[in-house]
């Protein structure tokens, strides 16, 4: 026997959200993840690395899964209960958490690493990577790519106009990390197969992904939601889908 609508949202509505962890969706929702595997890629780059920043770690837990870490590891993080997160995870594994506001400037001095990386990052401050990377350094990260998990953002929110579908093109970033004085060696996207199996998963994951449907509440979308619970009963999944891009970029020596 299914779970009702009302015990699905308030299970969901209760459950933690910090941090970047989204083992709670377990047997709930599915993401295909992307071909190139970024976690692969960091680890073989931090072994090669001497000076290694992480910007926007979250809870610190896609830099905690490296196999080894440079000599010198900083990661960086805005919210407070994820800096708290992120520090019992790291400091014992030999890196340096800064709380920092992901407002220019960096905190650190300029060519101060040979290696940053950067996980599905909020904003892109390219002139500040650009500074902070020393001559010959790589720029590597993941990122959201444009109306990703677009089917979901406008059930509740409507039909969202052109210019709010294409943000965060990958050519964008292109041009950008261009125009900051870096060369781009490697840039791929692709959309992932993305399912939402109850409501309660819809609630975790808007909830934790803030920027997908702005001030979202159960009580201020209890409409919408139990529409959508009606429609999964009825029909099964919610499918949507995940856009992903991986950029690769080099400071000229």
């Amino acid at each position: 026997m299914s779970r009702s609508f009302e015990d699905l949202v308030a299970e969901a509505d209760a459950a933690p959200v910090e941090g970047w962890d989204f083992s709670w969706l377990v047997g709930r929702a599915t993401e295909q993840r992307p071909s190139w595997g970024y976690q692969s890629m960091m680890g073989e780059r931090m072994v090669r690395a001497s000076a290694a920043l992480d910007i926007q770690t979250g809870g610190g837990e896609v830099l905690a899964g490296v196999p080894k870490f440079p000599p010198l590891a900083v990661a960086t993080e805005s919210w407070p209960p994820n800096v708290a997160k992120a520090t019992a995870l790291l400091h014992p594994l030999g890196a340096v958490v800064v709380a920092d506001e992901d407002e220019p400037p960096l905190p650190f001095a300029d060519e101060a690493f040979d290696l940053v990386v950067s996980r599905h990052p909020v904003t892109v401050w390219w002139e500040e990577i650009a500074r902070v990377l020393r001559p010959g350094g790589t720029y590597l990260s993941q990122q959201v790519g444009p109306a990703s998990v677009f089917e979901l953002v406008e059930f509740f929110l409507g039909p969202q106009p052109e210019e709010v579908r294409r943000k965060r093109h990958p050519d964008d970033a292109r041009t950008a990390a261009e125009a900051a004085g870096l060369e781009v060696v490697d840039l791929r996207s692709e959309s992932l197969r993305t399912e939402f199996s109850d409501i309660g998963a819809v609630v975790y994951f808007l909830r934790k992904v803030i920027w997908m449907v702005p001030g979202f509440t159960v009580d201020g979308y209890g409409d919408r939601l139990r529409q959508l619970h009606e429609r999964i009963e009825d029909e099964g999944p919610f499918v949507a889908h995940t856009t992903r891009f991986l950029i690769e970029a080099r400071k000229p020596v």
